[in-house]
């Protein structure tokens, strides 16, 4: 199983410096990725924790893919109905293309209905014009010349397409899964209640003659309590976890830098067994 850790593009902590330090931080613990949240316009009753600050994602794991070399850059998740196809489909191939095939893409419908008014989308639609979205990243993706409202044209750079990793719960985030994604992306969900869906979801995805899917779970770990962390990640790679992100809080970077070591001994715990 592997590790990651989010950080955070949002509220005091998201200043540049700082980014670059807990990026290269997580980096040089070892870590296997690096995450970032998406809002796009969080509004004002709801702006306790970030002050309603949010950094671009995308632009965000830009700026860190020139900060960093190996760690994986992953959304989680980046909320597709906030967002045309095309340009989004340009930002994620460029970024893929830029920090040499790092990027992990999380994606997710969304939730919050005063973003959705803000962007002027129906909150209703969200499911299907996500899963119209994941179809044009598929098609982008799979060949050059792309066709869209009628005009055919050339989709370059053309990287490898980053795996997706299709956020939410069952039933609707496992057959979007099954439709569009290479693994699932389940949030702040303990592990006994996860086995179960993942079991189902890979017994699907076995009947249509397909790889096991990938299981990224975002969770917190009790750091602060090792014995209990290693146990909580045990516990989840024995649910079918295969890539665990902890969701840290930090005010300072040498707060990011004591979770980051404590994971990377986790790491190290877990391989040992």
């Amino acid at each position: 199983m592997k590790l990651g850790i989010t950080i955070r593009v949002m509220g005091p902590q998201s200043t540049r410096p700082l980014l670059r330090t807990v990026a290269e931080t997580a980096e040089t613990a070892g870590l296997a990725s690096l995450w970032v949240a998406d809002h796009i316009a969080i509004p004002p009753d709801d702006a306790e924790g970030s002050g309603g600050r949010y950094l671009d994602p995308l632009t965000s794991l830009a700026y860190l893919a020139g900060a960093t070399r190996r760690i994986a850059l992953g959304t989680g998740v980046l909320v597709l109905p906030y967002r045309p196809p095309l340009p989004t489909a340009k930002a994620i191939a460029t970024l893929q293309e830029l920090s040499d095939n790092r990027l992990l893409l999380g994606v997710g419908i969304g939730w919050m209905a005063a973003e959705f008014r803000a962007l002027g989308r129906d909150r209703g639609r969200r499911g299907a014009d996500s899963d119209a979205m994941l179809e044009f990243l598929h098609r982008c993706f799979a060949a050059d010349e792309v066709t869209l409202n009628g005009q055919p044209f050339l989709f370059k750079p053309r990287p490898p397409r980053p795996p997706i990793y299709i956020g939410g719960r069952p039933p609707h985030a496992l057959e979007r899964t099954l439709r569009f994604g290479d693994g699932w992306f389940p949030m702040r969900q303990p592990p006994e209640k996860l086995a179960p869906p993942i079991a189902d979801l890979r017994r699907r995805a076995q009947a249509l003659g397909r790889a096991a899917p990938e299981i990224v779970a975002l969770a917190s770990l009790p750091l602060h309590d090792r014995e209990a962390a290693f146990m909580m990640a045990r516990d989840y790679r024995a649910a079918g976890v295969t890539h665990l992100v902890h969701g840290a809080r930090y005010e300072t970077g040498d707060e990011f830098a004591t979770q980051a070591g404590t994971l990377a001994q986790l790491i190290a715990r877990l391989g040992e067994e």
